[in-house]
């Protein structure tokens, strides 16, 4: 039994969510340098999207001579540079929020698009008894961004019983078009266009940090999964 009468698994993003964000100012960083504009067109197209598919856009748009291989190359050396002064850490209050949901007994699983060793074991294996003993965490990259691989061949369950919550609108989307639940936490640099396009998708709660998903914002998601009101169709 759980606290919630739809929702059986919660499913958070890593980077963004869990941890700060250390992918889009990159982007438009590396952009920028080879003379591009960064707009929300780029942003849409390359943020959350497999590696060697953002690195195609990437090459075209900045016109570089080289394969979207190689574009990703450049593009991690990039941020392994922007890492030496913004390391990744994990958000304030994510501990707090694991610990929320373990009282609830729904299932926790994290997402991201790198390697578990990387994203999960390195970052999160202190926490990892908070996290689903099987699927602790999924690598997103092959199938981005994952919505229905995580709720159907992973996890095995209906749409409308898992919850992400993500900072990328593309995720939103998805989740709406196929019935799942969504709570943003959209990236909010001042680069960034996520939360005017999660506001023309519809999502409804939209949050600035993880701290602020709490029990009662929960069991409201939880209802209006189970009553089918938590997406506006016409939006």
């Amino acid at each position: 039994m759980t606290e919630f009468g739809k929702i059986k698994l919660i499913a958070l993003d890593t980077d963004g969510v869990l941890f700060n964000d250390t992918y889009s100012p990159v982007i438009e960083r590396f952009v920028r340098r080879h003379g591009a504009e960064y707009t929300a067109e780029l942003e849409r197209h390359v943020w959350g999207s497999p590696q060697l598919a953002a690195g195609q856009y990437m090459a075209l748009k900045c016109k570089l001579p080289y394969s979207a291989n190689d574009v990703m190359k450049d593009f991690f050396a990039e941020r392994d540079r922007y890492l030496a002064e913004h390391p990744v850490r994990v958000a304030p209050g994510a501990e707090d929020l694991l610990k929320t949901l373990a009282s609830t007994g729904v299932r926790v699983t994290s997402y991201g698009g790198r390697g578990k060793e990387y994203s999960f074991d390195r970052f999160l294996g202190h926490l990892e008894p908070y996290f689903d003993t099987k699927t602790p965490y999924v690598d997103v990259n092959p199938f981005r961004p994952g919505v229905k691989e995580i709720v159907t061949d992973i996890f095995g369950y209906d749409y409308d019983e898992v919850v992400f919550v993500d900072d990328i609108n593309r995720v939103a989307e998805t989740t709406k078009a196929l019935g799942a639940g969504f709570i943003g936490i959209p990236a909010s640099m001042p680069h960034n266009f996520q939360r005017a396009q999660m506001t023309e998708t519809g999502v409804r709660y939209q949050l600035d940090k993880i701290d602020a998903v709490d029990l009662p914002l929960l069991r409201e998601v939880d209802r209006r999964l189970a009553d089918g009101t938590l997406w506006d169709l016409s939006a």
